[in-house]
C-alpha cells in the first residue's frame, strides 16, 4: 500500500545518506589531500620564484580511494617530497609518508597547470615563409603540456623561417623554427673579395644553402673553382683573398 511504500522510500533515503557520509568521511583521505596540495603550493611558488616566471597556477589532484584505511599521522610525522619529476610542472606524483605511530607511505598523483605567455602564430603561415612581427602574438597556454617546446619572446620567432606548414593559434617552438636561408643552393651570387685597397666582384654559384654570416660553398663560374665564402646578404656572399 502507499503506507508501505512511502516507508521504504523514506529507508532507502536514509541508507543513501548514511553510505554518502561513510564513503566521504575519511580523515585520513583529508590529510593527504592537505598535505599534498600544501607541498605542491610550496614547491610551484618556488619554481616560479627561482625561474623568474611570469605564470599562475593550477593544482588539481587525482581521486583518491575512500575506501583507503591507514591510521591518521601526526603532524610532525608528516612529511611529503617530489617522487616525479624533477620540477613541479605537468603530471606529478608526490610520496606523502608517515613515520609514527604506525609508519606508512602513499604516493598521490596530481596535475600542475602552469599557465604562461607564450608565442603563439596569429595566421596560418606556410612552410619556408619568414616569421614576421605581424605573424605572432603571445597568448596563454598550460605549459605544463607543452614540455620545453615554446617559446616566451615574440623574437625568438621573428626573422626565422618554417620547417613546415603551421596553423593559426599554434604555439611555436625551435623545433618548427631554423634560421632564414637567405641563399640556396643554385642561386646565383656575387663573390667579393678585397682589402683596403683593392675590391674584386666576380659571378658565382651557390653550391648549398645558407643563412646570414654562415660559410658555405660557392663556385667562380668564370674561373670554375670551388671556394668557401661568408653569406653577407641575399645573392651576396665575400670571400678573403
Amino acid at each position: 500500500n502507499v503506507g508501505n511504500c512511502m516507508r521504504f522510500i523514506t529507508g532507502c533515503a536514509a541508507l543513501a545518506i548514511f553510505f554518502s557520509a561513510s564513503v566521504h568521511a575519511n580523515p585520513l583521505i583529508d590529510q593527504l589531500i592537505g598535505a599534498t596540495r600544501d607541498f605542491l603550493e610550496q614547491q610551484v611558488q618556488e619554481h616560479v620564484a627561482s625561474s623568474g616566471l611570469q605564470a599562475r597556477h593550477e593544482i588539481q589532484l587525482s581521486r583518491l580511494d575512500q575506501r583507503l584505511r591507514l591510521p591518521l599521522c601526526n603532524d610532525d610525522a608528516l612529511s611529503a617530497s617530489l617522487e616525479s619529476p624533477a620540477t613541479p610542472v605537468g603530471r606529478v606524483t608526490v610520496r606523502v609518508s608517515c613515520s609514527a605511530p604506525s609508519p606508512w607511505r602513499l604516493f598521490v598523483p596530481a596535475q600542475v597547470s602552469l599557465f604562461q605567455p607564450v608565442v603563439v602564430s596569429t595566421r596560418p603561415l606556410s612552410r619556408g615563409s619568414v616569421v614576421g612581427a605581424e605573424d605572432v602574438h603571445l597568448a596563454e597556454r598550460d605549459t605544463g603540456l607543452l614540455g620545453s617546446n615554446y617559446l616566451l619572446d615574440p623574437a625568438q620567432a621573428i626573422g626565422m623561417q618554417l620547417k613546415r606548414n603551421v596553423s593559426a593559434d599554434n604555439v611555436l617552438s625551435y623545433t618548427q623554427l631554423e634560421n632564414n636561408r637567405i641563399v640556396r643552393r643554385g642561386d646565383k651570387v656575387v663573390i667579393s673579395s678585397g682589402n683596403s685597397s683593392v675590391s674584386v666582384k666576380m659571378p658565382g654559384e651557390a653550391l648549398e644553402d645558407g643563412t646570414q654570416g654562415e660559410q658555405i660553398r660557392v663556385r667562380n663560374t668564370r674561373s670554375n673553382r670551388v671556394i668557401r665564402a661568408r653569406v653577407t646578404g641575399p645573392g651576396q656572399v665575400e670571400a678573403g683573398m
